[in-house]
């Protein structure tokens, strides 16, 4: 079966999170995207836990399913999740650690939530900042369950990471000490892709996933995993676990592969400074000695930066023993720039939802239509906008410093196909 899962989203219990996010509201989300299988995010916010078990029903063995939702063609399904913030001091250094957690039942999401509500506040915000080391934690968790997944979240940002330039480390076995060979996989985050995690092999015993980190429900898939495996929470980690070079190059069937956002897009890919408008490559950092030369200050250092510190591998290496990835771009910023306009236009809003009628869902619309239907049901315009998308043939600002990338499909000097016509 093809499951299509994005583990790593947040409830509007979370701060900077839209406040239409409800079980309800995910659920639509999912089938307009082409997601079958959602992370709940936030299970350790009390009223958001409340929520949960309210509008969930268990389904499969540890996955769950909104109530009285009917649509078995078109199935939904939700895998209990969250993310914890960890700021806590280790080797003279402020150490500030976001990990994904996956648990296999409301019993086990219930005894997490009572421990951890002994290291702090809960209800402050649906992703928690515990004084817990990252070894305090995965202590904690696995024994209450060894069924307990904990995976360290988008690790290369700058400021909240495994890997982040300001405040992380340089390998797995320094964050979790003797705990790390519970530890069997990583998320890359919007600022990179699996290749550039492929350079290091120190993580060659991990398997890589993608997710949305979404703050909104429009936003998820915007990374994704997709697993050829069975409906069970035990399936699904065995299909992550599928996803290691040892474990692929023996059965490359169950992790097909993995849905990315333009890591040149995501919000730390490249160094800067935000309010000097300086944006640097790693080149040109270290020219400068990684200080911004306006302000005279260090620049922040970004994704790729720390991925060639500490990096052995070649950029153009290629693992051909992982499962491949795809790089997408929304659906809605491709509708927005043909009409030029943005995202938030009734305009885009109405031709996105016209579409999802016609296609079913939007990942079928981004990876699976042929672009004849697509220009038959739109306009030669967006469909030659989602055939550039597919062949990589865009032109990217690199984000930097907290602001995301700018992707131009269409030059401004572009000529528009002489018999293409607006929606």
């Amino acid at each position: 079966m093809k499951i299509v899962a994005d583990f790593h989203i947040h409830s509007r219990f979370s701060r900077a999170t839209a406040h239409d996010i409800t079980v309800v509201n995910l659920n639509q989300w999912m089938k307009k995207k082409g997601v079958n299988l959602l992370g709940t995010g936030d299970f350790t916010h009390p009223q958001w836990f409340k929520e949960l078990k309210e509008n969930l029903e268990p389904a499969e063995p540890g996955l769950y399913q909104l109530k009285n939702d009917l649509n078995e063609q078109n199935f939904s399904r939700f895998i209990l999740t969250s993310e914890i913030a960890c700021i806590y001091s280790q080797g003279g250094k402020t150490r500030r650690i976001h990990h994904v957690i996956l648990a296999p039942s409301f019993e086990v999401v219930q005894k997490i939530n009572v421990a951890l509500s002994w290291q702090g506040n809960l209800t402050s915000d649906g992703r928690p900042i515990l004084g817990l080391s990252s070894i305090e934690l995965a202590k904690l968790l696995f024994s209450i369950s060894s069924e307990i997944v904990l995976i360290p979240a988008h690790i290369w940002t700058p400021w909240f990471s495994l890997f982040g330039s300001m405040s992380g480390f340089d390998s797995l076995e320094e964050c979790f000490g003797e705990w790390s060979s519970k530890i069997f996989a990583i998320e890359t985050g919007l600022s990179s892709d699996p290749q550039m995690n492929w350079r290091l092999s120190q993580l060659d015993h991990l398997a890589i996933i993608s997710n949305s980190d979404s703050h909104s429900t429009s936003k998820i898939m915007r990374e994704a995993n997709v697993f050829d495996t069975d409906l069970s929470y035990e399936k699904i980690i065995e299909a992550i676990k599928s996803g290691t070079p040892q474990n692929y190059a023996h059965d490359p069937s169950k992790f097909l592969y993995t849905i990315e956002f333009y890591p040149e897009e995501g919000k730390y890919h490249y160094d800067g400074h935000r309010l000097c408008n300086i944006v640097f490559s790693p080149e040109e950092s270290k020219k400068h000695n990684n200080i911004c030369p306006k302000c005279n200050r260090p620049l922040t250092i970004g994704v790729m930066h720390r991925v060639e510190d500490l990096a052995d591998r070649d950029q153009n290496y290629v693992a051909s023993d992982r499962p491949p990835f795809k790089k997408l771009v929304p659906l809605e910023e491709i509708i927005a720039e043909v009409l030029k306009t943005s995202t938030t236009s009734k305009k885009v809003k109405a031709e996105y939802e016209r579409l999802i009628k016609v296609f079913g869902n939007e990942l079928t619309i981004l990876i699976d239509a042929t672009i004849k239907d697509i220009e038959k049901e739109s306009s030669p315009e967006l469909a030659e906008g989602i055939r550039r998308v597919r062949e990589n043939r865009l032109s990217i600002a690199p984000g930097f410093d907290g602001e995301y990338g700018k992707i131009k499909i269409f030059v401004d000097d572009e000529d528009i196909p002489s018999n293409s016509t607006l929606f």
